[in-house]
């Protein structure tokens, strides 16, 4: 009866070490299946990896002795991979702003003026005729990227339900009509100016098919202004600037805007007297022998101050953009605005041909470093300014405006105009740029930087 007791006793054993062998053995199988799942892909992702062979670390054999019979070490060999840096694509950062114009000879024109009747006769270059349409076949490219041509239908779409407002001197006007035509080949717009004023310079359009609104605000100073014996604003004799005051004619109105792009500075070349708190401050050449003469880039960046401070301030602007166009440079040539001066050049500057300088550049300095300022206090605050730096891409254009090849009021009759741009021509590239900021907005990642290049 003992015998048979230990003899099953050790037929048991027996059983149960075979049983653990085969445990073990599916452990072992289910643990290399695991591991060669996790090394096969590895090993796909380095042989299809722009890393080179010498540059990966080579396997490395480690031993598993928790496995086989009684007594036994069974050694497996299995690559191990060190952790290395894993190549990172980032996207190629382009300042779309920095580059030159390239002709296209079969570049085609996004409108005439007989598609657009929106044209003012005073940038009517073809209507009043400009022999020669090369100006018309140079497109903007930036350094190292693309700036994707004006798409109609997706700027409507983007603009759906909205209002853009252009406040400043003519060059707003100048750049709304070119944003004008261009949408008109996706909705026809309808002129309510007369809703709102019969002043020729404060205009609205507006397009019904995509419940979408332009308007000009004309200020060419962007304060408040008044000739010297305290009446209201005239084009003639000295005026006076309230540097800390907005002007009434678009602070009033521009709250109901969802974008608004600003720019003046032309009219600042004028004899000016300046008042800040309602005391007089100073003037810029006018000639008075017992007030202070105050620079007139000084004053200029006081009023783009006030103005920016004025629209960040609007808080029910919810989601609308604030940008800040840059200085448009004039190109006469042979005297001035009323001097006889002239643009009779037929092809772009090259970039090393035309440098940024003079007053250009100081008007230029004044604008980006008022929009940086106002820039970090609008992200504190949550609301979005754009930098719409069209300065270098026009100082490199003295073929684009209607010198004589237009008709002006009685007034200026005989005067070349050298400061507003032809329609169809290169102002329609402030509006390509400024659908390429709608689109990113990612309109302030370069400025920084580039200010400090030009300070330099």
């Amino acid at each position: 009866m003992t015998v048979a007791l230990s003899e099953e006793h050790h037929g048991n054993k027996k059983a149960a070490r075979q049983s653990a062998a085969i445990n073990f053995r599916r452990v072992l199988a289910l643990a290399l299946t695991a591991i060669l799942l996790t090394v096969i892909p590895l090993w796909l992702l380095f042989l299809s990896s722009p890393v080179q062979p010498r540059d990966y670390p080579p396997a490395r054999s480690i031993e598993d002795k928790n496995g086989g019979h009684e007594g036994e070490d069974v050694a497996v060999v299995v690559p191990v991979l060190e952790p290395v840096p894993v190549p990172v694509v980032r996207e190629k950062k382009c300042d779309v702003f920095k580059g030159k114009w390239v002709y296209h000879p079969d570049a085609p024109t996004y409108y005439t003026n007989e598609t657009c009747y929106a044209i003012s006769d005073q940038q009517n270059c073809m209507k009043f005729g400009r022999p020669d349409m090369e100006f018309l076949k140079w497109r903007w490219e930036p350094d190292g990227c693309e700036l994707p041509p004006f798409d109609a239908a997706e700027f409507m779409e983007m603009a759906r339900g909205k209002s853009i407002a252009f406040v400043g001197d003519s060059l707003g006007r100048n750049h709304m009509q070119s944003l004008l035509c261009l949408l008109s080949s996706v909705d026809q717009p309808e002129d309510i100016s007369l809703r709102y004023s019969t002043d020729y310079n404060f205009k609205r359009w507006y397009f019904p098919s995509h419940n979408l609104t332009l308007a000009t605000f004309w200020a060419p100073f962007l304060v408040r202004t008044t000739d010297v014996g305290g009446s209201g604003q005239t084009l003639n004799g000295i005026l006076s600037l309230h540097l800390d005051e907005p002007h009434p004619a678009w602070s009033s109105e521009i709250g109901a805007f969802h974008h608004v792009i600003v720019s003046a500075s032309q009219w600042f070349f004028r004899q000016l007297v300046y008042y800040q708190n309602g005391r007089l401050l100073g003037c810029s050449a006018c000639g008075r022998a017992n007030v202070t003469e105050v620079s007139r880039f000084w004053a200029y960046r006081t009023a783009v101050r006030t103005t920016l401070n004025a629209i960040m301030g609007m808080k029910n602007r919810e989601g609308g953009i604030t940008f800040m166009r840059t200085f448009s440079p004039a190109h006469f040539e042979d005297g001035d605005w009323t001097d006889g001066g002239s643009c009779t050049r037929t092809r772009p500057f090259k970039t090393d041909e035309k440098k940024l300088e003079g007053y250009d550049l100081e008007f230029y300095l004044a604008q980006v470093e008022e929009f940086l300022e106002a820039e970090r206090k609008a992200r504190e605050e949550g609301m979005k300014i754009r930098l719409l730096d069209t300065t270098r891409a026009m100082l490199l254009r003295p073929d684009g405006h209607p010198n004589r090849q237009c008709n002006w009021p009685k007034s200026n009759v005989g005067r070349a105009d050298c400061v507003h741009w032809c329609l169809p021509g290169p102002i329609d590239t402030w509006n390509e740029l400024l659908f390429h900021v709608m689109k990113s907005e990612k309109g302030v990642k370069f400025t920084q930087r580039k200010l400090q290049k030009v300070r330099n």
